[in-house]
C-alpha cells in the first residue's frame, strides 16, 4: 500500500513542478527584460541558472543515498521557494544572479533541481523492469500536461493583469510569486513519502565507497554522460523562455499567445512521449531514442525559416509532436544498464552532464537574440547538434542491451 501511495506522490510533485516550471518559462526572460536587463545579461543570468543547478544538484544527487531520498527532495523545495523569493523580492541583476546560482529556478520550462534523478531512482526501485519504460512515459506525459497548463495560465495571468491595468512588471511578479508558492506544496508533498523509496541498508556503505556513487557502471555512465551534455547543449540554444522571447522580438506576440503556443506544444511532445513505450517494446530502447529524435530535429531547423506566425508555430509543433519520444527511453535506459545501488548516482550524473552541457549555451542564444540577422541561428545550430548526438548515440550504444531486450540477462559488459 506505501508502495502505491509513494508512486502517486512521486507522479504529484511532478505535476506540481512541471506547471510551476511552465507557470514561470513564460515570462521569466520578459520579467527580467522589463526589470532593465539586456538580452546579453538575460542569457549569461539563464546560462548561471543552469550552471549553478549543475553544482548543487551533482552534490545532492550522488549524496542522495547517504543523506536520503527524501531529505534530498525536501531540500530541493527549499531551494526552489528560496529562488522564487529573491527573484520576486529584487531587481538588483547580481542578487538576482547570486539566486539563480544558488536556488531551483527554471528558465526553459524543462527540469531542473535534484528532484527527476532522485525521484527516477526511486520509481525505479518500486516497479518491476517491464513497468519502467511505460511508468516513465505516464510519468513524462503527466510532466508535459502540467508544463503545458502552467505555460497557458502563466501567460494568460500576466496578459489579463495587463489588461486589467496593472504593469507588466507587477503582473510578471505576480507569475513568480506563484512559483514560490509551489516550491511549497512540494515541501509538503515529498514530506508525505515513505522509507520505501529510500536505498535497502545493506547497499548504503558500499555505494558510500565508490566514485560519485558508482562503481561497475562507471565507464558506461561517463559516456552516456558526455553525449547527453552534447544534446543539452543543443537544447540550451532553445529553452523555452528564450524560444518565447524570439516569437516576441520575430513576431511581436504577445504573452498571451505565447502560453498558448507553449499549451499546444508541450500538450503534443506528452503524447509523443507516451507513444515512446509501444515503440520501445517493439524496436528497442536505443532505436527508438535515436530514429524519432532525428526528424524532430530537421523541423527545428525549419523553424526560422517560416515567413509567417502560423507557419512557424505549425512547423515547431509538429517538431514537438515527436520530439519526446527520446526522453523516457532515455531514462528508462539508464535506469536499466546500471546496477540497482548506482541508480540515484548515475541519474544525478548523467543528468548533471545535461545540466553543464544546457549551461553553456543560453548566453550565446542570447548575443544571437541581440543580432537581428542571426534570429534564426539558434534554431538551425540546436537541431544540427543534436542530430550528431543520434548518430554517436547510436554508434556507441546499439550493442548494449537493457535486460528486457538482453538475452543473456547481463546489464553491464565487462
Amino acid at each position: 500500500m506505501s508502495t502505491h501511495r509513494d508512486i502517486v506522490t512521486l507522479f504529484a510533485s511532478r505535476i506540481v513542478r512541471m506547471f510551476c516550471y511552465g507557470f514561470l518559462s513564460v515570462v521569466l526572460a520578459l520579467y527580467l527584460a522589463q526589470a532593465g536587463l539586456k538580452e546579453t545579461s538575460i542569457g549569461l543570468l539563464f546560462t548561471l541558472t543552469l550552471a549553478g543547478d549543475a553544482a548543487i544538484s551533482l552534490w545532492l544527487t550522488t549524496s542522495a543515498d547517504r543523506l536520503g531520498r527524501r531529505r534530498t527532495l525536501l531540500l530541493g523545495a527549499l531551494l526552489m521557494i528560496g529562488a522564487g523569493a529573491v527573484f520576486l523580492m529584487t531587481r538588483n541583476p547580481l542578487v538576482m544572479m547570486a539566486a539563480a546560482i544558488i536556488g531551483v529556478i527554471s528558465p526553459s520550462g524543462n527540469e531542473i533541481g535534484p528532484f527527476l534523478p532522485v525521484e527516477q531512482a526511486g520509481l525505479t526501485q518500486l516497479l518491476p523492469d517491464q513497468r519502467r519504460t511505460q511508468t516513465f512515459a505516464w510519468y513524462n506525459l503527466s510532466g508535459s500536461f502540467a508544463t503545458a497548463c502552467g505555460a497557458l495560465a502563466g501567460g494568460w495571468l500576466a496578459q489579463t493583469l495587463q489588461s486589467r491595468g496593472m504593469p507588466a512588471l507587477e503582473s510578471y511578479r505576480t507569475v513568480l510569486a506563484g512559483y514560490a508558492l509551489g516550491g511549497a506544496v512540494l515541501l509538503a508533498l515529498f514530506s508525505s513519502l515513505s522509507a520505501a523509496i529510500e536505498v535497502p541498508a545493506g547497499m548504503l556503505q558500499a555505494a558510500a565507497r565508490r566514485t560519485l556513487g558508482l562503481h561497475r557502471s562507471r565507464q558506461v555512465v561517463f559516456h552516456l554522460s558526455a553525449l547527453f551534455a552534447l544534446d543539452a547543449f543543443a537544447g540550451g540554444l532553445i529553452v523555452q523562455s528564450m524560444v518565447a522571447f524570439w516569437f516576441y522580438l520575430r513576431f511581436g506576440v504577445e504573452p498571451g499567445v505565447i502560453g498558448r503556443i507553449f499549451f499546444a506544444a508541450n500538450i503534443l511532445a506528452g503524447l509523443s512521449a507516451l507513444l515512446a513505450g509501444g515503440l520501445a517494446r517493439r524496436f528497442g530502447l536505443i532505436n527508438t531514442m535515436v530514429f524519432t529524435h532525428i526528424p524532430s530535429n530537421l523541423l527545428l531547423m525549419l523553424v526560422p525559416f517560416m515567413p509567417t506566425l502560423p507557419l512557424a508555430v505549425l512547423v515547431l509543433l509538429l517538431r514537438f509532436s515527436i520530439s519526446q519520444m527520446d526522453v523516457p527511453t532515455r531514462q528508462s535506459y539508464t535506469m536499466a544498464v546500471v546496477a540497482p545501488d548506482e541508480r540515484s548516482a548515475a541519474s544525478g550524473v548523467t543528468g548533471i552532464a545535461r545540466s553543464v552541457g544546457a549551461a553553456l549555451s543560453p548566453s550565446l542564444a542570447g548575443i544571437f537574440l541581440g543580432i537581428p540577422g542571426m534570429l534564426g541561428l539558434p534554431f538551425i545550430l540546436s537541431g544540427g547538434l543534436k542530430i550528431v548526438y543520434d548518430l554517436l548515440l547510436f554508434r556507441s550504444f546499439r550493442t548494449l542491451k537493457p535486460p528486457e531486450e538482453s538475452t543473456d540477462g547481463d546489464i553491464i559488459k565487462p
